[in-house]
């Protein structure tokens, strides 16, 4: 990673972004958001959604109830402006395909902060619907104590589909699920994380067919 991520004392420039640029780019792919009232207002809390192009993240930062620092892949920090936008814009880097513990800390310090963190937890964009869940998400929610939101992203694997050309303008729809607690999984923490992830997946799969449905409503 060319750049060390660096984040600002006040993230200023990442709240006018999304009250401007971000409310644009809501209106142009008229974004729709459900279930909002299942994300907490206050605490820490982590959004674990499906990932099937690069605009959930884009979409999910605009539209969020609450802004939401989002783990992204440390490549994306190998471009000084890019990664100089990122650390204004709330996210933070993290090492994919092993376990990471600088990046950890860092999710744990936000959620003990009171805020919320985003993770998609497949750990890549996932077309088909084969790619094996990691269990960071799980993890996270049973160390810090906190809640996961069920996200179900659907609309964005029109934006740019692959082997076409120009940008698209589909409508999007967000559907936040109810909070899956993580005291409700007993066992040792291996049979915990892996039971949580389990569940984290249906219900992400659920939320996606949910906002299916609105889409086509």
């Amino acid at each position: 990673m060319s750049r060390v991520p660096h984040p600002p004392r006040s993230f200023w420039l990442a709240h006018l972004v999304r009250g401007t640029l971000g409310a644009a780019l809501s209106a142009l792919f008229r974004t729709q958001v459900v279930g909002r009232e299942n994300l907490p207002a206050t605490g820490g809390v982590i959004l674990a959604g499906n990932h099937i192009s690069y605009g959930d993240p884009v979409l999910l930062w605009c539209r969020s109830p609450r802004p939401v620092h989002f783990m992204a892949k440390s490549e994306l920090w190998h471009n000084d402006v890019l990664g100089f936008g990122l650390d204004h814009f709330w996210a933070f880097p993290v090492n994919r395909g092993a376990s990471d513990r600088s990046a950890l800390a860092k999710a744990s310090e936000y959620l003990k902060a009171g805020d919320p963190v985003g993770i998609f937890p497949e750990g890549t964009r996932n077309f088909e619907g084969n790619v094996e869940a990691q269990g960071g998400a799980a993890f996270l929610a049973m160390r810090n104590e906190v809640p996961i939101v069920p996200v179900g992203i659907t609309g964005t694997d029109r934006i740019k589909p692959p082997g076409t050309r120009g940008i698209h303008f589909p409508k999007v729809v967000i559907s936040f699920g109810k909070a899956i607690d993580p005291a409700a999984f007993e066992g040792g923490r291996k049979e915990r994380v892996e039971a949580m992830t389990a569940e984290i997946m249906r219900r992400i799969g659920e939320e996606v067919s949910h906002a299916r449905e609105v889409a086509a409503s």
